[in-house]
């Protein structure tokens, strides 16, 4: 057995053996995951998706690619499995191009690999990628425009930028800048600050990355102001497009009633009762307890889109301080390291594991032919049964902050990315930290609950940065392909060397870096 592993492992080209024993690790997690909640974790969000795929009534309220990918997956196998289980692959598969590029910063597998592993492992984050969400592949593809950065930066920062991406690297940032687009449709924010972040550091090839990100913006757009509605696509509500503007309304009501003209009252009376207003206003951590009112008259609210858009604007000039706490609170899942109060939902919204049987009371799912296929069905129950209780065992709340928040990742992202761009003096390696920037900051702007899965993408890179810490650390990291090349015996070489020429070791080990080797 021994021998065999050891001849496969010899037709593997040295490069790619630590890509590959990733890729392999971490799918092996991902499919116990994937067996164990086969054929995927759901939401009510997941039952949308399938009855608007399967009886012809496309929104563009959700991710349209998506939606896609799950008609697809649909009609060629008539369940959700194939989607889930395309989604194990391409998370390992990102993950493995994130730890081959952390090499170029002097991070050894050793430290890299576990990393990505514990990705895949841990309940929180490895059960995630199994979900039917379009939360999921956005993830997927924040992670690769960070993986991809690594790699850029990384020959940047050691002297071996030529002044453009190699093509396998401009078509993985143009998928992953589109994908973060498509799969989240307010995406785009997170693609051009992490674009921009590549811009400032990476001279030469400015204008080709502002150029791609201008690109899948601008295609973004388009699909979704020309494209879709020609398509037949529906367009999503008015209501539903300012759902955060009404309740920074209801907040700044329930602070102060006494900014609100009498002609302002019966105007938002349209809506919603004075009172279902200033009761939604108690609660600034959510604005579903106003959109999702059972007074709440949404075709009205489109209505008097309008006039009460003004009136926001009104409140903001007048009193900015209530609108930006509003838009402060309900991203509190972006900034806060702890969650709040619980009796006000202020608690990380995680996920569950089971499926109800009337699927979260969606009664319009039951038109749909895919409606039996909506159910647990997982291909061991003893699988089952420890994938469930080791997601339960996660779920303590004294530990909420490390294992659901994305805060305290963020924050250790941008401390770790500072202290490794302080040791190796190379400002440049502060835009690693582009992709959870602009996710917090696009969670900052417009949020309407304090979920998890909002804030997921900044844990995966988070948990993969703290392999920096050992190359903050090490001095020999500064020529990364060396230190993994010569771990060993060439240590000990290269001392040999150094003691009988030492000048011509140093000559002879520059002209080799600089051919690259």
């Amino acid at each position: 057995m021994a021998s065999t592993a050891r001849s496969l492992r010899s037709h593997v080209p040295p490069a790619r053996r630590l890509p590959l024993a990733v890729f392999l690790s971490c799918q092996a997690c991902y499919l116990f995951w994937w067996a164990a909640f086969h054929p995927g974790l759901m939401s009510v969000d997941s039952v949308v998706y399938t009855w608007q795929v399967s009886t012809g009534n496309w929104r563009a309220d959700h991710s349209v690619l998506y939606n896609a990918l799950v008609w697809l997956s649909f009609e060629v196998t008539g369940d959700i499995a194939a989607l889930t289980l395309f989604q194990t692959l391409a998370m390992s598969a990102v993950l493995a191009h994130a730890c081959a590029g952390l090499r170029t910063l002097g991070v050894r597998g050793r430290w890299s690999a576990p990393a990505a592993v514990a990705c895949a492992a841990a309940p929180p984050l490895g059960s995630f990628i199994v979900f039917m969400w379009k939360d999921v592949p956005f993830t997927i593809c924040a992670v690769l425009v960070f993986a991809v950065s690594v790699r850029l930066l990384g020959r940047r920062a050691h002297g071996t930028w030529t002044g453009r991406p190699r093509r396998s690297e401009l078509v993985l940032l143009c998928l992953g800048l589109l994908g973060v687009d498509l799969f989240r449709n307010n995406g785009f924010p997170v693609s051009l600050v992490a674009a921009l972040a590549l811009v400032l550091a990476l001279p030469g090839a400015r204008l080709l990355i502002a150029g791609l990100a201008a690109a899948t913006t601008t295609l973004t757009l388009l699909l979704a102001l020309v494209i879709y509605p020609s398509a037949g696509i529906e367009q999503p509500s008015k209501a539903f497009l300012y759902n955060l503007h009404y309740a920074d309304l209801a907040v700044t009501y329930a602070r102060t009633p006494e900014h609100f003209t009498p002609d302002d009252l019966r105007l938002m009376s349209g809506a919603a009762p004075r009172a279902t207003w200033h009761e939604a206003g108690t609660n600034c951590y959510v604005s579903d307890v106003l959109y999702y009112n059972a007074s709440w008259n949404r075709s009205e609210a489109a209505r008097l889109t309008e006039p009460l858009v003004r009136l926001w604007w009104r409140t903001l000039r007048e009193s900015p301080q209530q609108t930006i706490g509003a838009r402060l609170c309900r991203a509190h899942i972006a900034w806060s390291v702890f969650p709040g109060p619980a009796d006000k939902s202020a608690r990380t919204w995680t996920y569950g594991t089971a499926i109800p049987a009337d699927l979260w009371g969606y009664g319009a799912i039951e038109d749909s032919p895919y409606r039996s296929q909506l159910k647990a069905r997982p291909l061991s129950p003893a699988l089952n049964h420890a994938a469930t209780s080791a997601r339960s065992a996660f779920g303590v709340p004294q530990l909420e902050w490390l294992l659901w928040r994305g805060a305290i990742w963020c924050y250790a992202t941008y401390a770790l990315v500072t202290l490794l761009a302080r040791a190796r003096r190379r400002r440049v390696l502060l835009a690693l930290a582009g992709v959870p920037l602009g996710v917090q900051l696009t969670v900052l702007a417009a949020n309407p609950a304090p979920c998890f899965r909002y804030m997921v993408a900044p844990i995966f890179i988070g948990v993969l940065c703290l392999s920096l810490i050992p190359a903050i650390r090490t001095r020999s990291a500064e020529h990364p392909d060396r230190v993994d090349s010569c771990a060993g015996a060439c240590d000990a070489q290269s001392s040999l060397l150094t003691t009988v020429n030492p000048e011509g070791h140093q000559r002879r080990w520059h002209t080799t870096h600089n051919n690259g080797s």
